[in-house]
């Protein structure tokens, strides 16, 4: 068994709750999404961050606007939508409740299981 393949597969699991958290916050452009991501020590390369921004744009959960840089061309920017909020909401209920389970048994004595 490797804890290399289950840590991938549990954050592979939550990358997209963390993202969806980062726009809720405000909208973003992917570089900082990934400079926050990096910043809670979760690295994330753009080759894994566009395809999921994709894949929640086509899931109507984010939408997306273009901004005018004074760096380089045009940066388009992130944001939640209703149906991404409502998405969010859900998620928030999930984690919390597997959050919880894992805690318990995690903090249970041996006795507690009998």
């Amino acid at each position: 068994m490797n804890a290399d393949n289950i840590k991938s597969q549990m954050r592979k699991g939550y990358l997209e709750y963390c993202i969806l958290l980062i726009l809720n916050k405000k909208p973003a452009y992917a570089s900082d999404i990934i400079a926050e991501l990096k910043a809670a020590k979760l690295i994330v390369v753009e080759g894994t961050l566009y395809p999921l921004l994709t894949r929640l744009k086509n899931g109507e959960l984010l939408d997306y606007r273009w901004e005018e840089s004074s760096q380089g061309p045009p940066r388009k920017y992130y944001e939640m939508t209703e149906k991404g909020l409502a998405f969010l909401a859900e998620l928030e209920t999930a984690w919390d409740e597997i959050n919880q389970v894992v805690l318990k048994i995690k903090n249970s004595d041996a006795a507690d299981v009998t």
